[in-house]
């Protein structure tokens, strides 16, 4: 087996996981954002008369966003609902339905930060391996020929755990950004809710004595 290109192949994999977890990064605080400016400016929206997604302001209809799909949805399904616990039924549906899309690609990010570290400590063992096979074959001719070998196996150690330091740092910030978008859509499926009027009661719903005559 050929321990230096097993080295150099843990060196690819751990920078192949450092470029997805920058995108992943990157991505999810970009959606993040705008999900959240939308929350937000929907909510405001709401404050007034909405009964329906035609009465919000046509600049936050333009462009489709998962807090518009959640009132759509809202919207949509509350015709033929006749109580209030029925409406938040549908509202708690519709958010775990949602939910999916916030939490999209998180475990890729989280996967590299536990992995990283043990992609390292592979990294360095086999690059310890590769020196002393080295030396067995050669014998200590120049000491430092060693402490270069040496080094190089530690530095994918240090490698692997700067990848995951700096992972670790994104995914904290989005799992606090998810927190406080996954409390803004809650109070804006409350808010929508709230101003939405339920279908009256079907009349052979009512007891039976009230339809009888004298």
């Amino acid at each position: 087996m050929n321990m230096d290109l097993m080295h150099d192949i843990t060196f690819y994999i751990m920078y192949g996981a450092a470029a997805i977890a920058a995108f992943v990064a990157l991505e999810r605080c970009v959606f993040f954002a705008y999900t959240l400016r939308q929350a937000r400016k929907l909510e405001a929206a709401l404050q007034q008369r909405v009964r329906g997604i035609d009465d919000l302001p046509e600049a936050l209809r333009k462009r489709d966003s998962l807090p518009l799909q959640l009132l759509r949805q809202l919207y949509e399904g509350k015709s033929g609902l006749s109580t209030h616990n029925e409406l938040e039924d549908l509202s708690q549906a519709i958010y775990i339905s949602m939910r999916a899309k916030l939490v999209q690609g998180l475990w890729m990010l989280e996967a590299v930060v536990a992995a990283a570290p043990l992609l390292g400590l592979l990294g360095t063992i086999l690059g310890i391996i590769d020196t002393f096979k080295a030396l067995a074959e050669a014998g200590i001719s120049d000491p430092g020929e060693v402490s270069r070998g040496i080094g190089t196996a530690l530095y994918a150690t240090a490698l692997g755990i700067s990848i995951a330091l700096v992972g670790l740092v994104f995914n904290s910030q989005l799992q606090d950004r998810l927190e406080l978008i996954n409390d803004q859509l809650k109070i804006l499926l409350l808010r929508a809710g709230m101003g939405s009027r339920l279908a009256p009661k079907p009349a052979d719903a009512m007891p039976a004595n009230t339809l009888q005559t004298a």
